[in-house]
């Protein structure tokens, strides 16, 4: 058979995975995506034109769903596109030497242990950017994945790499004209199809769990300018338009109400140790005064002044002066009784803009420069589960990208959080498929821990979201709007939100397995050429 051209099948790969990433309506062509990548292995190849044309592929997946992260910041998104295209080649070099050392059996399985363990390691270093975990492809249907609440969505990662492979040993059996082989192919392609999507729709129907009453809850998006809302001149006009909208649909059994994140913002933040004494915020106190029954949960950026004895890791030094102070991005919940305040700091904080790595410090101007930070803000280890004063709701506070971190939100549901509350601002990125992105990901939040979510984003799209993934009262993008609902809660765990991510973790130690093993072949191999020339 003609080999086809490297390129070809690099582009192929790139815009299939692109073609069936959300908000696109081709999900199922997620399974062919590293099919042309398989196959051009398979011609045989070398190590660096391979390498060469997996980047390609990876850089116009990441170009085709990612590209709207350049509206905040251009080179910051260039960067963050390059660095994850390279990032995501590496387990294909992994699949490339195992398969040289021990055949290509142990080489596709390598390609699956591999690539989850990139998955899980890009989940949980300080540069993190997982928005294109494969599990999170299905975010338009969790009809398809309700066995999330078992796995996580690297239960969706697996199945997106065992259907590809055994898609690319059909075809390859097919060149090859091995009857049997082909027919073992067909049959296990069917299999791993039909039994993931037949037992998530058996879930759906035999899921019957008890919920709590809850209480009713409001949601309001504002819809203000992200780059005039931390302009001190209209920090009034701000806040009366979420009083309005608030008021516009409070209720006299309204329980909470929701303010996206940095909803509460001056010009440079509140100094949360005293922030009942700004009076730019008096109107907001009147608002709690006036709606004695309800809580705020809003989002908020503060700061902390420290000496040098209780400064923290994060501080940085005041200029002129012997203290230290670290910036949030907080959530926080308010009552008109609200004495002592808790506050939750984000901690999945955005590379580049809102933190840089340790080893990245030396960069942090030119990132300034780009639109990054240069200072960043400081977060917290805790998962700080906020009640509103009914104690109606125990609130999961995720800001913004945070909620793309599955497991992560676990820890809240252990915490006894019974609901999801995400708070986010996604106008930096325009009306492009980055806010809708954002929005669909929840859903699979929604799965895996079987809670409702809150959702209130400043320029859209908020809305609620059933534990099932179904979406109630969207709102659409550059509107302002309230959106009232009631909302039941559950302390009950899915085996998900208890054990974690095993999927991955098991991913991982089969691939150092694997790697030590490929790397003891080549040794023996090498060894046994230098006797064979002896």
């Amino acid at each position: 058979m003609k080999k086809i051209h490297p390129l070809l099948l690099s582009v192929t790969s790139g815009v299939l995975l692109w073609a069936s990433w959300p908000v696109s309506p081709l999900t199922f062509l997620v399974f062919t995506g590293f099919v042309p990548l398989l196959w051009l292995e398979n011609q045989g190849t070398g190590s660096r034109r391979f390498f060469y044309a997996v980047f390609l592929a990876m850089l116009l997946w990441n170009m085709g769903t990612t590209w709207w992260v350049c509206h905040a910041s251009l080179p910051g998104g260039i960067v963050a596109m390059l660095f994850s295209s390279a990032f995501m080649s590496l387990p294909w070099l992994g699949y490339y030497f195992i398969k040289k050392r021990l055949g290509e059996k142990w080489g596709l399985m390598a390609l699956v242990v591999f690539w989850l363990s990139f998955e899980y390691t890009y989940l949980n270093i300080q540069l993190s950017w997982p928005w294109l975990t494969l599990g999170n492809v299905f975010a338009l249907h969790p009809e398809w994945v309700q066995w999330y609440e078992y796995t996580g969505s690297s239960g969706g990662s697996l199945w997106v790499l065992l259907v590809n492979v055994f898609i690319y040993r059909m075809l390859s059996n097919l060149k090859a004209r091995v009857r049997a082989a082909q027919n073992k192919a067909l049959w296990l392609t069917s299999i791993a199809l039909v039994i993931p999507l037949s037992l998530s729709y058996l879930l759906s129907a035999a899921i019957s769990r008890t919920f709590d009453a809850g209480g009713e809850v409001v949601v309001v998006q504002p819809n203000i300018d992200p780059y005039e809302k931390f302009n001190a001149s209209s920090q009034y006009q701000q806040l009366q338009q979420l009083i309005s909208l608030s008021e516009s649909k409070i209720s006299s059994t309204t329980t909470l109400v929701v303010w996206p994140e940095t909803a509460l913002s001056g010009a440079s933040g509140f100094n949360e140790e005293n922030i009942k004494a700004y009076p730019a915020l008096e109107p907001l106190w009147q608002f709690l005064v006036r709606n004695p029954g309800i809580s705020l949960f809003t989002g908020i950026e503060g700061y902390k002044i420290y000496n040098e004895e209780n400064k923290t890791s994060t501080a940085r030094k005041m200029s002129g002066s012997s203290q230290y102070f670290d910036v949030f991005n907080s959530a926080i919940i308010l009552d008109s009784g609200s004495d002592s305040l808790i506050f939750y700091h984000k901690s999945k904080l955005v590379p580049g803009v809102e933190t840089l790595p340790t080893y990245l410090k030396i960069f942090d101007k030119w990132f300034e420069q780009f639109g990054g930070t240069s200072g960043g803000y400081a977060g917290q280890e805790e998962r700080t589960v906020l009640t509103d004063q009914r104690k109606a709701f125990k609130i999961a506070p995720a800001i913004c990208y945070e909620s793309v971190y599955g497991e992560f939100l676990t820890a809240y549901m252990r915490n006894g959080a019974n609901v999801i509350a995400i708070i986010t601002n996604d106008g930096w990125w325009q009306n492009t498929g980055g806010y809708r992105q954002h929005m669909q990901y929840a859903r699979l939040r929604a799965v895996e821990t079987r809670r409702w979510v809150i959702r209130s984003a400043n320029t859209g799209i908020s809305c609620f979201i059933d534990p099932y993934g179904k979406v109630a009262d969207p709102q659409p993008w550059d509107t302002a709007a309230a959106i009232r609902m009631r909302i039941p809660t559950t302390s009950y765990l899915t085996f998900f939100v208890r054990h974690g991510d095993i999927i991955s973790k098991i991913s991982v130690c089969t691939a150092g397995i694997l790697l030590l093993w490929g790397i003891a072949s080549r040794k023996r191999k090498h060894g046994a050429k230098q006797e064979h020339h002896l």
